[in-house]
């Protein structure tokens, strides 16, 4: 071997030696930077006319597992979903309240018992009775809370659905310029690691939103599609269409188009379809939470409501009025508008002094003209009745068997109960396999110790190259004093 091909090889190990050292310290000073993977750099040995000539860098790459990463995401998505749902249903149980809570549903409809007992004992007090209206009144009040509570719920659900569109939308145009970036560099022979991590921290932003998989194309770009099929970004990223409201009603409702849907570069997706483009993220459990399970939450509770207003409005109960203490804004119930019932309920005017009614009324016929025997109780006791009594709903996702105003109420709480307990149990599982796989994935992070130890060995190369050209410089000086 020549000096020339000597000081040729020593050079380019000089050189490999020197990159080697920027990628070992640069794995060092970010061993503790999330998002960052662990570069490594890969050789090869050159030739030249069959004989050696050094080392060729080939590039940098980064450590990752592409199938880890992959599964991590859909964990991660599927953890958005649920953690959407519980924390909605753990709401929504506690705007209704257990029934041992002061003030829930429950509870409510109980005082007005309770409150109907003590009158009935003792018919002839005025202060009995303005406490059986007061209870009534409360439970009335009660109904319209909860129903508006469920409202705002649906509200903060839209609003959020545009948050998390906007975000979508910026993140994936962000991810085509870091492509078209990531491109430039590679086909320059430029490092474009960096702003490969910062491409991936990006898409695991979108991730818990959207459960999508990255594909890769030429020269390091990505394309990303949702698990459902949907293109998000192939070259060129996707935009999602919305438009949120500023208000939110019961009979708003995605069916009716009172309130939007979402589109994909103009192609509307159906998400109240079992298996759609954008199922299993947080943006698909917020439409859900929006359009059917605070619907149907609504659409009981207003069975609720007029499984009430029909209790008390059977003649049975009292026949000195064709209608009942609880109305529809004080109107008589008409079941073809069951709709936003519960925001509706309201006492009769003839028993609230408020309304110029006589709280005697309650005792001796909503449509009593003028007071009467004080000691009879009949007509409140035919209102305790008419709560305890099995009567089947009409109306709503219960079943059909009958029961108390109490016990149906109760169910309703119970049915939201069940389906809490069943998405906490889906976010502890979701949230043990994201820990999992992100330890997993923590595993192809930085070694600091084993970084040190290739430090040490990059020092003994770039030590092993310059003693070859310092050889070559004292043959070369011997060679010039002959």
């Amino acid at each position: 071997m020549s000096l020339t091909s000597s000081f040729s090889n020593a050079l380019s190990g000089l050189s490999a030696s020197s990159r080697a050292a920027q990628v070992v310290s640069s794995n060092i000073a970010n061993s503790l930077t999330e998002g960052y993977a662990t570069r490594r750099l890969e050789l090869s040995s050159q030739s030249l006319a069959g004989n050696g000539a050094g080392v060729q860098i080939e590039g940098i790459f980064r450590n990752v597992d592409s199938g880890l990463i992959s599964d991590r995401r859909v964990a991660q998505a599927e953890l958005g979903n649920a953690s959407v749902l519980s924390e909605f249903l753990g709401e929504l149980e506690r705007t209704i309240g257990i029934p041992e809570d002061a003030g829930s549903l429950n509870q409510e409809i109980s005082a007005l018992e309770t409150a109907l007992i003590e009158a009935s004992s003792r018919p002839d007090s005025t202060p009995r009775l303005n406490a059986v209206l007061i209870a009534a009144n409360d439970v009335t009040q009660k109904f319209k809370t909860v129903s508006d509570d469920i409202q705002n719920m649906r509200m903060s659900a839209d609003h959020e659905i545009g948050a998390q569109v906007a975000f979508l939308n910026d993140s994936l145009q962000k991810i085509e310029e870091l492509n078209d970036h990531i491109l430039a560099q590679t086909s320059s022979g430029h490092d474009a690691t960096g702003l490969m991590d910062q491409r991936q921290a990006m898409i695991d932003q979108i991730a818990e939103i959207v459960p999508l998989k990255e594909v890769a194309r030429d020269r390091n770009t990505v394309a990303l599609f949702t698990t459902g099929g949907a293109v998000l970004l192939d070259g060129r990223a996707g935009e999602f269409q919305f438009a949120g409201v500023s208000t939110i009603v019961p009979q708003m409702t995605l069916e009716s188009g009172a309130l939007s849907g979402i589109s994909l570069n103009g192609y509307p997706i159906d998400t109240t379809a079992e298996r759609n483009s954008i199922n299993g993220g947080s943006l698909a459990s917020l439409f859900e939470v929006r359009d059917e399970i605070a619907v149907q939450a609504q659409s009981d509770l207003d069975a609720i409501a007029r499984n009430l207003v029909e209790r008390f409005s059977d003649p049975a109960v009292d026949n000195t009025s064709a209608g009942g203490l609880f109305t529809d804004s004080g109107a008589a119930f008409n079941p073809l508008n069951e709709a936003a019932l519960s925001t509706r309920l309201a006492l009769t005017a003839s028993v609230d002094p408020a309304q110029g009614g006589e709280v005697w009324r309650l005792r001796d016929g909503l449509g009593a003209a003028t007071a009467g025997e004080v000691g009879d109780a009949s007509k409140l006791q035919a209102m305790i009745d008419a709560l305890r009594s099995p009567i089947a709903p009409a109306s709503g996702s219960f079943a059909s068997s009958a029961r108390s105003l109490n016990d149906l109420s109760a169910d309703f709480l119970s049915s939201i109960g069940v389906q809490r307990q069943s998405r906490e149990s889906d976010v502890s599982f979701a949230a043990t396999k994201t820990t999992a796989l992100q330890s997993q994935e923590k595993a192809y992070g930085v070694d600091s110790d084993q970084e040190m130890q290739k430090l040490l060995l990059v020092e003994r190369s770039y030590a092993a190259n310059a003693k070859v050209i310092q050889s070559i410089d004292q043959m070369l000086d011997l060679l010039m004093g002959l």
